[in-house]
């Protein structure tokens, strides 16, 4: 077919294509970009949507925090560490009564013998009463229980020597001695130290 149409309205025709192609891609990139235009417009709705609903819980769940049980929990856990802090103190001051007893009267010097314990409370001390043959005996008794070499005491005091007339309940032993003594601190003899051995 041959095209006899003027030079004038060939390029005519030829624009008008070009134009309703351009026109095409225009209502095209116009659609996309309203398109983009509303699917970012949603996301940013969605976003604080999200925001709020998620502001939301965190407000509800301190307000259930708040009004719970909290409070009484961490009283409760003050009161169990104070119980478990007692615990330790008491147990670095419990002595193992058997072994220290065997431990004193190996260091008992001869002529010398123990007549009573007392544990004191406030000082993680005790009281040693003894009664002996003589008076040097029960001074001995003192040297001997401030030994180092003993690992009981670390500190032995006499608080009081009497001697008395012998009588038949005093006869082999007149004298009696009382010593205040405090524990050593690395004393094998009480239950706090036995882990250390």
């Amino acid at each position: 077919m041959i095209n006899l149409l003027p030079p004038d309205k060939k390029a005519n025709y030829s624009y008008a294509r070009k134009n309703v192609g351009l026109r095409r891609w225009a209502t095209s990139l116009l659609i996309i970009l309203v398109g983009l235009g509303g699917l970012a417009t949603y996301g940013l709705l969605s976003f604080q949507q999200s925001t709020k609903s998620y502001e939301k819980q965190v407000a509800s769940t301190q307000a259930d925090l708040a009004t719970s049980e909290l409070p009484k929990t961490e009283a409760k856990v003050k009161d169990i560490t104070g119980s478990l802090r007692l615990a330790a103190q008491v147990l670095s001051k419990e002595v193992l009564f058997s072994r220290l007893i065997t431990q004193i009267g190996y260091a008992m010097p001869k002529n010398a013998v123990l007549s009573g314990l007392n544990i004191n409370q406030t000082t993680g001390g005790i009281d040693l009463n003894a009664n002996a043959k003589d008076y040097v005996t029960a001074s001995q008794v003192q040297v001997n229980m401030a030994n180092p070499n003993n690992k009981i005491f670390a500190k032995a005091d006499i608080v009081s020597i009497t001697c008395s007339a012998q009588t038949l309940t005093n006869a082999a032993y007149p004298c009696s001695v009382t010593i205040r003594a405090l524990f050593s601190g690395n004393n094998p003899f009480l239950f706090i130290n036995q882990g250390s051995k």
